[in-house]
């Protein structure tokens, strides 16, 4: 936001430098990004003088030129060649000195130098009127008043405005500082506890006058909750003009420019108090102004001269023929001031900030008005603005008030009341503020003290502070004006230990992620906004378990997000559209769905899995990842978080091709799996990834608190392999199930180390190599125990599944 100091200076007299005046502001939460120079001539007219034509001659060797001799207060005339047509000898003339800089149309700066002109030497230049950039014309060189005296700045001879201008990186909960005025509110309450007695000056709209009542247009509002406020006044026999200078210097300084005199009060009452208006062509409004919501799918063409369509959403501004302005966003092509205008219609009004906001989303604008609507402007000041740009309009186009103001305003936007405890402020900010300073800075604030007790202060907020609604807030108000540079350090350091679970939720992530990222794995955080359609990809996610965004910023963002695999098949996929194929990620995030009962919100982690094993290198071939080693990384968590006792099933689901969920009790802690093609298809992915995702709330609750030791064994293990063949039904499942039954005591592990299915084998048939891990805790094993357990083992395969050994 750009605010003009001298502008500032029209609410508040002060001789303070721009520099103490930014670093107040920025102390203020204000901050000032940078201080530029505005002058509304570029340059300054610097090294311009009033220089007295002594001669003037035809040039010998040019037809066009002439030679002049030119007096410019220095102790010898200058001669300088000139092709103006209008130079004569007695003119007063705008000349640049050598070294000047002038400015061409595009704002390039070129250098006045000592030069030779078809032979002759030339020390200067006369200058036309567009040269200094004091007007348009170049027809010939600028003729100056006779009584000026040679030598005379040309600076003190036309009204140079030098300014600077404040660029403030506005917070967008600060609403009531997005205007001069509100900035010179603020920067009042920081002048008054820094001890600078400063007064507030509010522009006056006394001399509001109607001379007559000739032009009376009604007004209807439908719905007062979207428009709470609205006013309008007629103002007739008006001249569609040039705006006078110096309000065009105001509009150029904070970076606008003028467009006519009308449209430029608009905007000079906008910067000025925060108050958007808008000026309809009265002639172009046919029976009364109606404000309601667009009819949806109507075509309507703004001032930018983009036709739209509308929604039903969409607060519009009617009058009998159809729609004139989208309210509080941009008005209508065809109703606009044009320079054939003789009468308007001058609108002020609230407009609800998340009506507009969508609006504004919706139609891709971003307009002046509809930046301060968004957030919230003051309605008190509705009818006020009004009445202020109707007098500057009269001022500067000739026109007459020619209608009482219309001001429709149902119910009283209310101040918001508060309570402020004193002693939670002094534990807030860490000292002690005296109440007198409190109530002082409230007061300042325009803050009323309702009720004074021992305890605190009963407070009136004024209904433009949108973000002051809590104690909290004042209590922030009170700490930004008394200064956060005077809250004392103690010598004294603080320091707490806190007490916590070693299966805090945080202690449990960071050791997962230390895995994951170990094996690398590379941690990412995707939106929790998304689009709606992912809903469609999988039967197990419900359209009516949406969480949906009162004000999206887009359809693709309007949805709290179901699941977290669309969200990391994005990442996926836009990792894979630049080269980056082999990809491991993971994430903690959240998911939410809208219940019976209310919202609930779940937390999960997340592993994705895709490309090669390791980085291409002329070391080792390259080989795809796949399932089983997914499927080790899913196990290293379980096992590093002591989570042994899990039972396995086969996953069938919508979003697995084939899968695997594991399970403790009665909660699914994991589930893990190649997603389907017809998912990855629609992310443009054609490769395989692998997706597992875990229960996080159901993991923390299977964690144990207490640390379990068991002693290293001391006699050997013991590992046997078996090759059997089995029916193509059976799974690995069974035969892990079936083998602990047979064995409880020395069987410790039971692995699948090969899988074959192919030629060779009968039809219906594959082959399964089986590792088994055995071990007695309290003596060695001998060769008949364990060829008594292989037996059994054996026995029990062929008779229960139908194996045989190969």
């Amino acid at each position: 936001m750009k605010i003009s100091y001298n502008w500032l200076k029209q609410f508040i007299k002060t001789d303070w430098d721009s520099e103490k005046t930014a670093s107040m502001l920025t102390d203020l939460g204000l901050e000032v990004e940078g201080v530029d120079a505005y002058q509304s001539v570029k340059g300054g007219l610097q090294g311009i003088v009033v220089g007295h034509v002594l001669t003037c001659v035809q040039h010998s060797n040019a037809d066009k030129l002439k030679v002049t001799t030119v007096n410019i207060g220095a102790e010898a005339p200058l001669q300088i060649v000139c092709g103006a047509s209008n130079v004569a000898e007695g003119q007063k003339v705008a000349v640049a000195t050598i070294g000047t800089i002038l400015y061409d149309k595009e704002g390039k700066p070129f250098e006045i130098k000592k030069g030779k002109i078809r032979g002759e030497d030339s020390y200067g230049m006369i200058c036309a009127e567009d040269e200094l950039g004091l007007g348009d014309s170049h027809d010939g060189i600028m003729i100056l008043d006779q009584e000026l005296v040679p030598g005379t700045l040309a600076s003190e001879v036309f009204d140079i405005e030098n300014d600077e201008v404040f660029e403030i990186g506005l917070t967008p909960n600060r609403a009531d500082a997005m205007s001069h005025w509100g900035t010179a509110r603020d920067l009042k309450a920081g002048m008054l506890q820094n001890g600078t007695n400063v007064e507030l000056i509010t522009p006056s709209v006394s001399n509001f006058n109607i001379e007559k009542r000739t032009l009376k247009i009604d007004v209807a509002v439908e719905d007062s909750k979207v428009v709470p406020r609205y006013c309008g006044v007629t103002i007739s026999d008006i001249k569609i003009a040039p705006s006078p200078e110096w309000l065009q210097n105001r509009l150029k300084a904070i970076g606008l420019s003028p467009k006519n005199n009308v449209v430029d009060v608009t905007n000079y009452v906008l910067h000025e108090l925060g108050q958007p208006l808008h000026a309809f062509d009265a002639a172009k409004i046919h029976g009364k102004i109606t404000v309601k919501n667009a009819i949806e799918g109507t075509r309507f063409k703004t001032l930018d001269d983009v036709e739209r369509t509308l929604s039903e959403e969409d607060i519009m501004i009617f009058d009998d023929n159809g729609p004139l302005c989208i309210a509080g966003v941009m008005g209508g092509k065809n109703s606009g001031v044009s320079e054939n205008t003789n009468s308007i219609f001058l609108e002020s009004a609230y407009f609800n900030a998340v009506s507009v906001r969508k609006t504004a989303k919706r139609h891709t604008i971003n307009s002046d008005a509809s930046f301060r609507f968004e957030r919230g402007i003051d309605p008190t000041i509705t009818e006020y603005a009004l009445k202020r740009a109707a007098i500057l309009i009269c001022e500067v186009s000739g026109g007459n008030i020619t209608s009482d103001v219309v001001d429709i305003y149902p119910k009283k936007v209310e101040d918001f009341q508060v309570f402020l405890n004193l002693q939670n402020v002094t534990k807030v900010i860490g000292q002690e503020i005296s109440s007198e300073v409190i109530k002082n800075i409230l007061v300042s604030l325009d803050i009323k003290v309702n009720s004074i007790s021992k305890v605190g202060l009963g407070l009136i907020i004024p209904s433009y502070r949108v973000d002051v609604t809590r104690e909290i807030d004042v209590i922030e108000e009170i700490l930004r004006i008394y200064g956060y540079n005077n809250i004392e350090f103690t010598q004294k350091l603080n320091a707490s230990i806190s007490n916590s679970s070693r299966t805090e939720d945080y202690k449990i992530q960071n050791i997962v992620a230390d895995l994951l990222t170990g094996n690398g794995f590379n941690e990412m955080m995707a939106n929790s906004l998304t689009t709606p359609n992912y809903v469609a990809l999988s039967e197990s996610l419900n359209e009516n378990n949406n969480i949906i965004i009162l004000n999206p910023l887009s359809n693709d963002l309007s949805t709290m997000r179901q699941s977290l695999l669309f969200s990391g098949l994005e990442a996926v996929s836009f990792n894979i559209n630049r080269k980056n194929n082999n990809l491991r990620l993971f994430e903690f995030g959240k998911t939410y769905h809208k219940l019976l009962s209310g919202n609930q919100e779940n937390n999960h982690l997340t592993l994705f899995m895709t490309g090669d094993r390791m980085a291409e290198s002329w070391t080792t071939a390259q080989k795809p990842s796949d399932f089983f080693l997914f499927k080790g990384y899913v196990l290293g968590i379980l096992n590093r978080l002591g989570l042994s006792k899990i039972i396995t099933s086969p996953l069938n689901t919508d979003v697995f091709a084939e899968g695997m969920v594991y399970e403790m009790g009665n909660s699914t802690l994991v589930e893990f799996g190649t997603v389907k093609k017809s998912i990855l298809k629609y992310f443009d992915i054609k490769q395989e990834v692998f997706f597992a995702d875990f229960n996080w709330n159901a993991i923390l609750k299977q964690i144990s608190n207490n640390i379990k030791y068991t002693e290293i064994p001391k006699y050997p293990e013991v590992r046997r392999d078996l090759a059997l063949l089995i029916d193509d039904a059976v799974e690995f499942s069974q035969l892990f199930e079936l083998a602990k039954k047979t064995e409880k005591t020395m069987l410790k592990e039971v692995d699948l180390f090969d899988v074959y299915q192919g030629t060779n084998l009968p039809k219906g048939k594959k082959s399964y190599a089986l590792s088994f891990i055995l071990q007695d805790n309290s003596k060695t094993l001998t060769d008949s125990q364990i060829e008594k357990v292989m037996s059994k083992l054996t026995q029990n395969f062929q008779n229960e599944l139908g194996a045989t050994l190969r």
